[in-house]
């Protein structure tokens, strides 16, 4: 079995004065229902990068949660994890796949800048994609409708917000829905993960 790196949310306690590296459960589920372990990524860039040096890793995935710093966010050791971490990734050709906050990182990266949305937080919205029409979740408040060069639209909601995003010649793609909280996944999501990461 085939193993992925995945980062994680930032969790502020203020109880115990303590910041947690964290994921949803759902996450390990998926991924090994897609043929796939689980690496994951603590928000310290160093450390991310040595265990990547270590470990012979498929490809990565950055996870959903936190706002991106430039967005407002108050998690700043994770954009620095996460920037490292794509850094590395491009430079060793290693897939990286975007979720919600994922995609939005690999948007700014690009130079997109995003804006607040409404409309598009429910637990299910339809969207358009280059395969046609699906029924997935939304839990985001920034996005964009445009799309320029180096990534390329590939899904959109009926409003125009871009849903998914690809690079035009690099191995880098990103969507703005949570498959790992879909009940049950969808083969959909499980084929992405799997002809993604192949």
């Amino acid at each position: 079995m085939k193993w992925l790196a995945i980062t994680q949310r930032v969790d502020i306690n203020p109880h115990y004065q303590e910041r947690r590296d964290a994921l949803d459960q759902r996450w390990g589920a998926l991924l090994f229902e897609a043929g796939f372990n689980m690496l994951l990524l603590p928000n310290m860039p160093q450390q991310a990068l040595a265990l990547l040096c270590a470990l012979p890793v498929q490809g990565i995935i950055l996870s959903g949660g936190n706002t991106l710093q430039a967005l407002g966010g108050d998690a700043p050791e994770r954009d620095q994890t996460e920037r490292a971490v794509f850094h590395y990734a491009l430079q060793h050709q290693l897939p990286v796949l975007g979720v919600c906050r994922g995609m939005q990182f690999i948007q700014d990266y690009f130079g997109q800048v995003l804006q607040p949305l409404s409309g598009h937080i429910c637990a299910e919205q339809q969207i358009i994609t280059d395969e046609g029409s699906r029924t997935v979740n939304s839990y985001h408040q920034f996005g964009t409708t445009e799309c320029p060069p180096p990534l390329i639209a590939s899904a959109h909601s009926s409003d125009g917000v871009i849903k998914a995003v690809h690079h035009q010649s690099l191995p880098v793609q990103g969507i703005m829905w949570h498959p790992e909280r879909i009940p049950g996944f969808s083969i959909s999501d499980i084929n992405l993960l799997k002809r993604f990461f192949s």
